[in-house]
């Protein structure tokens, strides 16, 4: 198991062939590669490169690399590594076919197969040859210099037919945790230094697809016994509704981190994989939108893997040395393991923070995904000062705690930490409204998940307007998807906003309209000052484009920038 923190590059997001149509290459694979070195000599701390999903031949077993985008393998990959001191890393499809076609050592543990699908079926892996072939292949990178796996898409759940007649599907599950626990096991006690990832599939209960569902037990700690770490789920925008649309995915991870703390998992042994930058789908094409909040909350988060996903061509030299010292800010903290969560509940809409302390001082990263502004009280005592924030509105620090605008996030120092020369700036690209008032108004139901109200126009201010889907039958939000790039459906076309006044449509400004692969349970627009008349009446629609009847509710908002 690891002892302290470790930063890890992912190449998924500089390639996507789930969420996009960009194929993994050598060319793609070893460009990063070259990146990441360069990062590296500029400070930026990366201590292991992982090869993400599809890297391998459908027909080789996990043992030989795709043709033709690896004409000659990972030869020239593995060897830059270890001339530079980067250990490489796998991923693996857990014991699904994910792309792959079941070699003949797996035959008897194959549960189902259908050859024309990239989810070609699974093996179970209490029975057969599929696992100890596995490890046999995983013994054989290891030889080869890999020192990280990341087992995704597992499926626990699967037997054999004649096994599914003598089980419970409780027992089935039970049998194949046990068997590949104790596979693991064995893999680390002949492979000492491997890192184990845990990915898709370990839980029994999905509570990753959303934030607005109840807390409740999900997954079993036991993992912990074998794996490094277990991930919280891939970033994506949470059932909070934002007006900076990278703002919800911060308060996704945020949430889910405490899902998993809530299942007793210690946040030094959560991945939150909360860091992704890129061109492709699976990142919503932000390239850098936000990154740098992006990043101080995936290290303030406290896991000791702490990931990072994507184009790392994108990030400049001035870049670079911004991203090294948020590293040497954060790291040495983390493998105190004195990182602690407070406040309120991300996903339940409450401002909240995690504290980082050592025997100098602290770190508090704090949050406000309210459209209001609050004061968040602080769990600790003594002067503080602000290290970095948003543009916009500027939180202040009292006795009371610290005032934060809108959609506001923020790192504080205190003790030794409460110095200027810590100071990381002002994120210019998320700019927080000076002020924020609700608007008094009614919306009612005039068609097929469609919702109006009239407004007077106020003298002055901007207007912020959203709509949030819930399931008309348990209350809890509902999100819309129109599918994956490049053939889906963006969500500007499916959750829309609109706004007339005196016969002229207004325009409203979104930042929603992605085609995102998780869906979307709200929308947020604004219409800015002077584009619309005051005191004159505004009728604002909202509408939803799913077939079945949601429940859907707006809300207004004055705003002033």
């Amino acid at each position: 198991m690891i002892t302290h923190p470790i930063s890890v590059y992912i190449n998924w997001a500089a390639y996507d062939e789930l969420s996009d149509a960009i194929e993994l290459t050598e060319e793609i694979a070893l460009r990063q590669l070259e990146e990441l070195l360069r990062l590296r000599k500029q400070g930026v701390q990366f201590d292991y490169y992982l090869m993400d999903c599809f890297w391998f031949d459908p027909d080789g077993g996990y043992r030989t690399w795709r043709k033709p985008h690896w004409a000659n393998g990972p030869d020239r990959f593995l060897e830059i590594c270890k001339q530079n001191n980067v250990k490489p890393g796998l991923w693996i499809g857990g014991n699904s076919l994910a792309g792959l076609e079941p070699v003949s050592a797996w035959q008897d543990s194959i549960v189902s197969y259908t050859p024309d699908a990239l989810f070609r079926g699974a093996a179970c892996l209490f029975t057969g040859g599929f696992l100890p072939d596995l490890l046999d292949a995983l013994k054989m990178w290891y030889e080869r210099g890999v020192r990280m796996f990341k087992f995704d898409f597992m499926n626990l759940n699967v037997a054999p037919p004649a096994l599914q007649q003598t089980m419970l599907p409780s027992e089935i599950r039970h049998a194949n945790e046990q068997a590949f626990l104790a596979g693991m096991k064995t893999l680390r006690a002949q492979c000492p230094d491997v890192v184990l990832l845990g990915y898709n599939g370990f839980e029994e209960i999905d509570s990753q697809s959303g934030t607005g569902l109840p807390f409740r037990k999900t997954i079993g700690t036991h993992w912990l016994e074998a794996f490094d770490s277990l991930y919280c789920g891939d970033p994506r925008p949470a059932d909070v509704p934002t007006m900076n649309f990278w703002r919800s995915k911060d308060i996704y991870s945020d949430h889910m981190v405490r899902v998993y703390e809530r299942n007793s998992f210690p946040l030094e042994r959560i991945d939150n994989a909360g860091f992704m930058i890129g061109t492709t789908g699976t990142c919503y094409y932000r390239r850098t939108a936000a990154w740098q909040g992006m990043l101080l909350l995936s290290l303030a988060r406290g896991g000791w893997v702490n990931t990072y996903y994507g184009n790392l061509d994108l990030l400049d030299a001035h870049q670079a040395d911004w991203f090294a010292r948020a590293q040497r800010l954060f790291l040495p903290i983390q493998s105190h393991g004195r990182i602690r969560t407070f406040g309120g509940i991300p996903g339940l809409e409450q401002p909240y923070g995690f504290l980082a302390e050592d025997a100098n001082g602290a770190l508090l990263t704090v949050v406000n995904p309210t459209q209001q502004t609050v004061t968040l009280p602080l769990p600790m005592d003594g002067k503080g000062c602000l290290l970095f924030t948003d543009a916009g509105f500027l939180p202040e620090i009292t006795p009371e705690g610290v005032t934060l605008g809108a959609e506001q996030m923020a790192l504080l120092g205190f003790g030794s930490y409460n110095d200027p020369a810590f100071s990381l700036g002002v994120q210019e690209d998320v700019h927080i409204p000076a002020a924020i008032h609700p608007l008094d108004c009614t919306f009612t139901s005039v068609g097929h998940n469609l919702i109006q109200t009239t407004i007077l126009a106020p003298e002055n201010g901007s207007l912020r307007l959203i709509l949030r889907q819930r399931d008309s039958i348990t209350g809890f939000p509902r999100r819309t998807t129109g599918g994956s790039p490049p053939n889906g459906i963006s969500l500007g076309n499916l959750l829309t906003l609109s706004a007339e006044q005196a016969g002229r449509a207004l325009p409203i400004q979104i930042e929603y309209d992605k085609t995102i692969w998780s869906g979307l349970s709200w929308a947020v627009g604004e219409i800015a000052a002077g584009v619309f008349m005051p005191d004159v009446p505004i009728q604002i629609r909202m509408q939803s484009a799913e077939a079945m009847p949601m429940l859907l509710t707006g809300q207004i908002y004055q705003v002033e920038k």
